[in-house]
C-alpha cells in the first residue's frame, strides 16, 4: 500500500454515516465540540459555515467539501444573524442515513459522515491535518462530483443497502479530500501528510513503509528518493519534522504497537520482523517511542479488548 492507506490503515477508522440535510428558508444550528474526523459536502445550495476561533465565516457553494479534525465548535446557517438551535432539534428521529428536512427543504442539500479511530494514534492523521480543510476549487469539486451525486441518489431514493453503501461513499469522500489536500502542496505545513506532496521525500516515505525491516541507511533512503545525501537529509527533515532515521524508528514501533495489541504475536517474533536483531534493542526503541515497555503495551491491548467484549 502507500503511506496514507498504511496509515489509515493502522488507525482502523470508522465511520458513521451522519443524516443528510434538505433545508430552505432561514435556518441555523450550531454542533458542539467533539472528539474525531468531520466530513461534511454541500451536495447543492449555499449556506454560510462558522468554525470556532476562525477569523471569518466561510460562504459555501455545491461541491464544497469540508474536513475538521479538531474538537472545536461549528454551525451551519442560511442566515448568520439568527440564533443557532442545537443539531439534535434539528435531527431528532432521523436515523443513521437518512435526510432531515428544515422548512420544507429544496434550497439546501447536504450530507455529512463521522470518523472515529480504533487505533491509538489518531493524532498521526488529526494532528497533521489543520482546523479545516476546505476542498473548494472547481476542479476538486468535480473530482469529488462522482461520490457526492452517489450519495444524493443513495439517500433520496432508498434501496436495501443503501445506507451502508452511502456511508462506504462518505468514506471515499474524506480519502479524496485528503488526496486533494495533499495535491496542494500546503507550502508552510510540516509532517508526513504535506510531505506526500513532495515525490521524492514521498517515495522514500514509500520505500519504508514498504519494507519495514530492511536495515535502511540514509544513503539508501536518498538513492530511493534521487537525491544527495545531504540534500535528502536536509529536505527530509525540513517537510517532515524529524529525521528520515527517527520517522523510521517511530514507524516500525507503531507496526509493533498495532500487532502486540491485535495479535498473539510475541516479541521475539516482532522484533526481527520489524529489523531488530535482538529483542533488548527492540524493546529499548520501543519504550523510548511509545512510552511504555513493548510487554505492558500489549497487555494493556488485549485488556481493552476483553473490556470491549465484556461491554458488548
Amino acid at each position: 500500500m502507500d503511506p496514507l492507506s498504511d496509515i489509515l490503515a493502522l488507525l482502523k477508522p470508522r465511520s458513521f454515516m451522519s443524516r443528510a440535510l434538505d433545508a430552505g428558508g432561514r435556518w441555523s444550528f450550531q454542533v458542539p465540540r467533539g472528539e474525531g474526523l468531520k466530513c461534511y459536502a454541500l451536495l447543492s445550495g449555499q449556506c454560510w459555515f462558522e468554525l470556532e476561533g476562525a477569523a471569518e465565516p466561510l460562504w459555501l457553494t455545491a461541491g464544497d467539501c469540508l474536513l475538521l479534525p479538531r474538537p472545536l465548535w461549528f454551525r451551519f446557517a442560511s442566515d448568520l444573524t439568527m440564533q443557532p438551535v442545537d443539531v439534535m432539534a434539528v435531527f431528532p428521529q432521523v436515523q443513521a442515513g437518512g435526510v432531515a428536512s428544515i422548512n420544507g427543504g429544496g434550497e439546501c442539500f447536504g450530507v455529512g459522515g463521522y470518523f472515529e479511530f480504533a487505533g491509538n494514534h489518531a493524532d498521526l492523521l488529526l494532528g497533521a491535518l489543520p482546523p479545516i480543510v476546505h476542498i473548494k476549487k472547481e476542479d476538486d469539486k468535480a473530482a469529488l462530483r462522482w461520490c457526492l451525486d452517489r450519495i444524493r441518489q443513495e439517500l433520496r431514493e432508498p434501496q436495501p443497502g443503501g445506507a451502508l453503501i452511502a456511508e462506504h461513499l462518505v468514506h471515499m469522500l474524506l480519502l479524496q479530500a485528503l488526496r486533494l489536500h495533499i495535491a496542494e502542496g500546503s507550502s508552510g505545513g510540516v509532517g508526513w501528510l504535506f510531505a506526500l506532496a513532495d515525490h521524492q521525500i514521498s517515495a522514500a516515505i514509500s520505500a519504508m513503509h514498504r519494507e519495514p525491516a530492511r536495515r535502511w541507511t540514509l544513503q539508501a533512503l536518498a538513492a530511493v528518493a534521487g537525491m544527495s545525501r545531504s540534500s535528502f537529509a536536509l529536505r527530509f527533515k525540513t517537510m517532515v519534522g524529524v529525521s528520515s532515521m527517527e520517522y523510521l524508528t517511530r514507524w516500525r514501533m507503531l507496526l509493533a504497537g498495532d500487532r502486540l495489541s491485535t495479535s498473539r504475536d510475541s516479541i521475539s517474533v516482532i522484533a526481527p520482523a520489524l529489523g531488530y536483531e535482538s529483542e533488548s534493542a527492540f524493546s529499548t526503541a520501543f519504550k523510548r517511542v511509545m512510552g511504555c515497555p513493548p510487554r505492558h503495551y500489549g497487555r494493556r491491548g488485549r485488556d481493552a479488548r476483553v473490556s470491549g467484549y465484556a461491554a458488548s
